[in-house]
């Protein structure tokens, strides 16, 4: 899916990306790694810290979702799936830590078949 579906006047809206991945504004902001006061206040929402971590999480979600079918199954992969090569730690545990270009290595280096 393109990205605008995740955005209102091109800035990442919590509540958009909440509503594509049937779930709550809150429940985005923790697997982005942000407080609540990031996706409730609107200045907050716009700070280079809160966009820059929406903008990681749904690049990756969007990344694999054609390997899964749909973003529901690339959210719940980015939660839950242990990363081969990251000591057990999940893309969301990862992107939580600021390293979010790791995560998109890695999808790549799965892509080209290093990883599997």
């Amino acid at each position: 899916m393109g990205l605008a579906q995740y955005a209102d006047n091109g800035v990442f809206a919590p509540r958009r990306i909440a509503e594509t991945l049937r779930t709550t504004s809150e429940e985005i902001a923790r697997t982005a790694g942000l407080g609540r006061d990031a996706i409730q206040r609107k200045d907050r929402i716009q700070s280079d810290k809160t966009q820059r971590r929406l903008r990681e999480m749904v690049e990756i979600i969007n990344k694999v979702e054609p390997r899964f079918g749909s973003a529901l199954m690339a959210y719940a992969w980015y939660r839950s799936e242990p990363l081969a090569g990251f000591s057990g730690q999940t893309a969301m545990r990862l992107v939580r830590d600021g390293r979010a270009d790791d995560v998109l290595d890695y999808i790549d280096a799965v892509d080209a078949g290093v990883h599997g």
